[in-house]
């Protein structure tokens, strides 16, 4: 049983998400160990406790369990698979979390090279950006073997309120993609109710009161939409990251014979989006395509 008193933590990737997840995690007892590229935003960590690693080799050297969420599935295979990657490192017996949403082959590759070295490796990508992230409410879509799952799933549970097993290694990527799928196609739905709102002369405020909580109602119109009518497009989640995920899914797609309209019309306007420069802003910097801030 994992308990406070038999693991170290290791916690590698401390950007917009990371860093509140790893505080959950240092603020319920566990020792924890972090690394990220960027020492200075691990500095508020490491003030309430939180022990400094160099690289991901000694962050294996230190834990028994190792989490992740880092950019791309590039600095996914480098963190595991490379020659100071984690898998080369961790102890036997180890328990490796993937929580970066990064490609199934990937995920399904480190969970097999994982297994040669006695390693416990799942990936368990998670919804929710930063809000969800702040306040422990992720949702966690977890692949690997089930007694792998069961086995951190205090930890787990920590970070999110919904956590569900998918199934066999790559499972939980799978299940992101389906996420961000959806996600795709309701960003411009939300996007253009609040730009019609705003040309009809509503008050798009009072538009949200009544559409929010109706059938219309979903996460990024409640959490997204009021940052659009307030013009804070700062990143919850980064445009760059969710074209990253888009292009995942439309290559996951094509590998199984399916035609996705909806998620290849959002990709390309997000993908204009970063082209002028939006690259680093958060999703709902979409809506500025329709309300005449950005020309795309």
């Amino acid at each position: 049983m994992i308990t406070s008193d038999n693991t170290v933590v290791g916690f590698i990737g401390l950007g917009v998400m990371g860093k509140s997840m790893a505080g959950h995690i240092l603020k319920s007892g566990y020792p924890l160990v972090v690394y990220t590229r960027t020492k200075d935003k691990a500095e508020e960590l490491l003030e309430k406790g939180a022990e400094w690693a160099d690289s991901p080799k000694e962050v294996a050297k230190k834990a028994n369990i190792i989490i992740t969420i880092v950019g791309y599935p590039s600095d996914v295979e480098e963190v595991y698979l490379g020659e100071k990657g984690i898998i080369h490192h961790a102890r036997e017996g180890s328990y490796l979390i993937d929580m970066t949403t990064s490609t199934p082959t990937l995920a399904v590759k480190i969970y097999n090279e994982a297994k040669k070295k006695g390693l416990k490796a799942l990936d368990a990508p998670v919804s929710g950006g930063d809000i969800g992230a702040r306040d422990g409410k992720l949702s966690i879509m977890v692949g690997g073997e089930y007694e792998d799952f069961l086995a951190v799933e205090p930890i787990l549970s920590l970070l999110g309120t919904n956590i569900v097993y998918q199934g066999s290694a790559g499972s939980g990527q799978h299940t992101k993609m389906c996420n961000q799928i959806a996600i795709a196609s309701n960003m411009i739905g939300v996007c253009e109710a609040m730009a019609y709102a705003e040309k009809a002369g509503l008050n798009p405020k009072n538009v949200l009161k009544s559409i929010a909580s109706g059938a219309a109602g979903s996460w990024s119109l409640s959490n997204l939409a009021p940052r659009m009518i307030e013009g804070d497009f700062e990143p919850g989640f980064y445009i760059k990251h969710f074209i990253k995920d888009m292009n995942i899914a439309l290559e996951e797609a094509e590998k199984i014979g399916l035609e996705a309209p909806g998620l290849s019309l959002a990709k390309s306007l997000y993908s204009r989006l970063a082209e002028k420069g939006e690259e680093n802003s958060g999703t709902q910097a979409l809506y500025k395509y329709y309300n005449g801030e950005e020309t795309v």
